[in-house]
């Protein structure tokens, strides 16, 4: 063994919260950085070429591009999200309600339903108007 070998007891415990905090930081840079790219994109006021503006500001001098960017468009990146948010929901609501609705007949379609069954001979007259005032209800 011609190296030094650093054991884990050798790495001073400050140094270890030094390196976990930078290991945050980067991470939270990376997700600032990330959300301005989604908000930058997401935004349909701006023209492509205030976009690409933008793409390179923050590119070229990343620290400097973001901070400006959320001290200029901060308050409408909020805005933008909750519209977003808000139009899923209601496409979600919509699809839901779709979905929901071909899968019930309606009370036409399950009385000529009822009315075939009773036609075949499977329902008796009680039977069939039970299952008729259970469907008008």
């Amino acid at each position: 063994m011609t190296g030094q070998v650093t054991l884990a007891y050798d790495y001073p415990l400050l140094g270890a919260f030094w390196t976990v905090l930078w290991i945050c930081l980067w991470g939270i840079w990376i997700f600032l950085l990330l959300r301005v790219f989604m908000d930058l994109f997401r935004d349909d006021s701006l023209n492509g070429w205030a976009k690409a503006g933008w793409c390179i500001f923050v590119i070229v001098l990343p620290f400097l591009g973001v901070f400006v960017y959320l001290v200029a468009r901060g308050r409408g990146m909020g805005q933008r999200e909750l519209s977003q948010a808000r139009a899923q929901q209601k496409a979600f609501d919509s699809y839901v309600r779709e979905t929901a609705g071909t899968a019930r007949l309606s009370a036409t379609e399950e009385l000529a339903k009822l009315s075939e069954i009773k036609a075949r001979g499977d329902l008796t007259d009680a039977e069939f108007q039970h299952a008729k005032e259970k469907i008008l209800r």
